[in-house]
Order: structure tokens, then C-alpha cells, then sequence
């Protein structure tokens, strides 16, 4: 390892470290139970990303592993934080539900009508979240289609589903592990708001991606 790589390493545990840090009742700084395990697992996997990615394959590595260590809650923060940086002003918003991470894509940046092939936004797009969500390997994810009431089941189930598809074929090809991903097709039968304005079924032509963290990160906790 080049000195480079140790002093990226250094400086992540440090800094890790020092964002752990409690005051007990004596007024002395001490560092809490979890940000130490944090910090051993984050340290650990820096110097595995080092060796394989460089500096910068240090500090993701640290990260990724760090927020393992201070819990479930503290691995899907620092997703959220990512996502929200990478799809700012996308038009796909980040919503936090508990432990879940939802990505909604609107079908006006994402499809042209009664298509299920991605818009060159939606690509864009699909490629920012995709280095967050490659990295966070403890994690699954449900990629949902969604219709408005407008036609029947015949289409709008499929098209669902194969919009769906095309979302997760995208992210695949962009690293993130098929087998994290599970795909489906609800046509018009959960919609967000009315059918009967236009304004109500342009949010209801949509796909989700619900972001959970996987049993092995919940193992952890």
C-alpha cells in the first residue's frame, strides 16, 4: 500500500472516529459503543478499497462499511444523502419511510406515452442512483410500474411491468447485482391520486423503487 493510501486510511478511521465521540457524565469525551465497531468494520474495509480502487475506493469502502457498524438506521442515512445529492433536480424524488428509501420516477421524464423504453433523462438519472445503489450492496430493491386507470388491464399491466424491466435492466447494467433486484407490475390499481384529473394521472404513471436493507444488514444490528 503507497503512503497515499495509508494517510487515506488514517484520516477516514480519524474521522470516523471523531464523529463517534459521547461526553459521559465526568464531561469526558469518549467514544460510544457503536461508533467503535463502525469504526473497526470501516477501517477494515478502507483498506480493502485502497488495495483495489485506489484512494478513492478507500473512502467509499469506509463509509459504505462504517455505516454498517453504527446500525441499519445509519447505513441507509448515508444512501439517502447520497441519492438526494445525485437526483437533485432530476425530477425523481427521495422520500425516507422508516428504514425505506422510495425513489419515485414520473413518467414525464422517464417514458414517452405507452413506452416502456427509457428517456435519455431517465438514463441520466438511473446512472447517478446506480453508483449509490452498487455501492450499498446490503440492500434490496423493488422496482414497481405503475399506470393511470386510463385503458384497460390488457395494457396497462404489461406496460407496467416491462417499464419496470427496463429500470432494472438499466441498473444492471450499470452494476447493480440483479439478484438484489425484484421487479413488478401493478397497471392502475394503486393509484396516488385521482384518475379523474389530468394532473392527478400524470402522477399516477410512475415507477417506484423501494429501497430496503437486506437480512444480512439486519443481522448486524
Amino acid at each position: 500500500m503507497t503512503i497515499l493510501k495509508k494517510m487515506t486510511v488514517v484520516a477516514i478511521a480519524a474521522a470516523l472516529g471523531l464523529s463517534g465521540c459521547v461526553t459521559n457524565a465526568q464531561g469526558q469525551q469518549t467514544m460510544s459503543k457503536t461508533a467503535m465497531y463502525g469504526l473497526g468494520s470501516a477501517a477494515a474495509c478502507s483498506i480493502v478499497g485502497a488495495l483495489t480502487h485506489g484512494s478513492k475506493g478507500a473512502r467509499n469502502s469506509a463509509l459504505a462499511c462504517g455505516a454498517i457498524g453504527a446500525g441499519v438506521g445509519g447505513y441507509m442515512d448515508y444512501q439517502e444523502q447520497k441519492l438526494r445529492e445525485q437526483l437533485q433536480g432530476t425530477g425523481v424524488t427521495v422520500e425516507r419511510q422508516g428504514n425505506q428509501i422510495k425513489l419515485t420516477m414520473p413518467e414525464n421524464v422517464t417514458f414517452a406515452t405507452n413506452s416502456a423504453a427509457l428517456s435519455p433523462q431517465a438514463m441520466t438519472s438511473l446512472e447517478q442512483a446506480a453508483q449509490t445503489l452498487a455501492t450499498y450492496v446490503d440492500t434490496t430493491i423493488s422496482i414497481v410500474g405503475h399506470t393511470d386507470s386510463t385503458g384497460n388491464d390488457a395494457i396497462n399491466n404489461p406496460l407496467s411491468y416491462n417499464r419496470a424491466q427496463s429500470v432494472a435492466t438499466y441498473l444492471n447494467q450499470r452494476g447493480v447485482a440483479a439478484n438484489r433486484m425484484s421487479i413488478a407490475g401493478q397497471g392502475s390499481r394503486q393509484p396516488i391520486a385521482s384518475n379523474a384529473t389530468v394532473e392527478g394521472r400524470a402522477q399516477n404513471r410512475r415507477v417506484e423503487l423501494l429501497i430496503n436493507p437486506s437480512q444480512a444488514a439486519l443481522n448486524l444490528q
